[in-house]
């Protein structure tokens, strides 16, 4: 296999496509934050699309890692290594694979190694457009009160002055800078799965500023634009085996290859009052009504994800692909998206939902791309309030059938316990959830309705619900997620 890096890229299997602009002829205008699979299937890739294009070479990306550790640093020297360089395989649902090598992101800095390295390059004039993929529970914004919280160690640490160590304070010292020198500022474009993730973002950022300075929060407030965008991928992590997989197949020997389906989309704001790439050219969606498309996207495709993967662990499944083998999760999902979603959900005009559930089963069903369920369900707590809030409050104003709903979080918090119904251990991550969120969920399963980030939902009083939670909590219990399973579905 040949080591991908520039000098290397004439030289790779004619089936593996390689970037046809100079790569020395950009310049760094787009600032990534959080380059994980996502970001590097997703955005790089219409950006990497975008270059080949005239009139776009100001527009390459600077990726920056905030976290520490020795995957950390060992992802800073790859790319190194690599001159920025990585492959992206797209698997078809029919099996066919295509391989590329994304030219896009033309230098990497490691924040915790050279903070300042990142505040020069985020305080640089050509840089017009920073973008984030920082999780959904990363804008550090309270369940309960909507708040950023300013008491979070880390955020506390960076508005105490010193070198940056989240998000927040890099953004936002950089945003100090520039303002002070007199530039413009740049755009705020989250690429995370949220409701109004540029909204989010305004408000984390601003407020965050307006701690340390009022007036430099209204500038901000004033200023930056925060595009609001849904974003739309399945790109699943990369194990060392599947790694070797990869490089064998492609015959590129590269450190950090991602895959992803086929399906991309992303629907943005076209609030960039500073410039950005012509991506309305290579298959951007640039729409007023983001809000709707989101709503479709969160509510019926992230919501079967999230129902899906719950049950299917319990059961002792951990690829998306192979739990979508039992017709049981098959008609789970279509029972949820044709009685609890479709009847009240409103899509985009001009976009039609009849499709989707045939779309979405296809999707999850695929086999080449390995999704692993853990992945899906993890930070749970995160996400299962963004992607199902609107539905329950909608069903529970419609006097609807929440069995449903109840069996989701009942798996969700059977979930929590870390153990299958095979009687395997498997980690959890949630790391939004407090030690009393944990206290209260590890004294009873209903806790989990009492947990900060469900708290709003009003769930644990609303009493059909609770019946319907409770019944389905014994029948885990007793006889675990495939009889909860039977159960929900002869209900309906």
């Amino acid at each position: 296999m040949i080591a991908l890096s520039d000098s290397t890229l004439h030289r790779l299997p004619a089936a593996v496509a390689v970037p046809r602009y100079d790569r020395h002829a950009l310049k760094v205008g787009v600032v990534h934050i959080g380059v994980g699979n996502f970001h590097r299937t997703q955005e790089a890739l219409y950006i990497d699309e975008a270059l080949h294009l005239p009139g776009n070479e100001s527009f390459g990306i600077c990726g920056v890692g905030l976290t520490d550790g020795d995957a950390a640093r060992a992802k800073a020297a790859a790319y190194k290594a690599q001159d920025g360089l990585y492959t992206v395989t797209e698997f078809a649902p029919d099996g066919i694979a295509r391989t590329r090598v994304i030219g896009a992101m033309i230098d990497y800095l490691h924040g915790p190694a050279d903070p300042e390295a990142v505040l020069a390059r985020l305080t640089h004039p050509d840089t017009r457009i920073v973008t984030l993929t920082i999780t959904e529970g990363g804008y550090n914004i309270d369940e309960t009160t909507g708040v950023f919280t300013l008491t979070a160690p880390e955020v506390a640490h960076d508005l105490a002055g010193g070198e940056p160590r989240t998000v927040f304070g890099y953004v936002v010292k950089a945003l100090a800078r520039r303002r002070a020198a007199g530039l413009a500022a740049f755009a705020v474009a989250s690429c995370d799965n949220l409701r109004g993730n540029g909204d989010t973002a305004r408000k984390a950022f601003v407020s965050f500023a307006r701690a340390r300075d009022p007036d430099l929060a209204n500038w901000i407030d004033r200023e930056v634009d925060f595009p609001n965008s849904m974003v739309d991928r399945i790109a699943p992590q990369v194990s060392d085996a599947e790694r070797a997989k990869l490089n064998a197949s492609s015959g590129v020997d590269d450190r950090l290859p991602a895959m992803a389906e086929t399906f991309n989309q992303w629907v943005v704001e076209d609030r960039f009052r500073y410039g950005r790439p012509a991506l309305e050219a290579v298959g951007v969606t640039f729409r007023d009504d983001v809000a709707a498309f989101v709503a479709v996207k969160g509510r019926m495709i992230n919501a079967s994800h999230m129902h899906m993967a719950y049950p299917s662990i319990l059961r002792g499944e951990r690829i998306v692909h192979e739990a979508m083998r039992d017709p049981r999760i098959v008609r789970l999902i279509s029972t949820f998206l044709s009685r609890d979603v479709i009847p009240y959900v409103e899509p985009p005009t001009g976009v039609s939902v009849a499709n989707y559930e045939t779309m979405i089963v296809e999707r999850f069903s695929n086999p080449a791309i390995g999704d692993q369920l853990l992945r899906v369900g993890g930070d749970g707590a995160s996400k299962l309030p963004i992607f199902h809030s609107k539905t329950i409050a909608t069903l529970i104003a419609a006097g609807a059938d929440l069995s449903r709903e109840a069996f989701l979080l009942a798996c969700f918090a059977r979930y929590l316990l870390g153990r299958d119904d095979n009687g395997s251990d498997f980690p959890v991550f949630e790391p939004v959830l407090t030690a009393a969120d944990w206290e209260q969920i590890r004294d009873e399963p209903a806790g989990v309705l009492r947990a900060a980030p469900f708290t709003s939902l009003g769930l644990a009083d609303h009493a059909s619900f609770r019946r319907a939670f409770d019944r389905v909590t014994e029948t885990l219990a007793k006889y675990g997620a495939s009889k909860a399973l039977d159960d929900v579905l002869a209900e309906t």
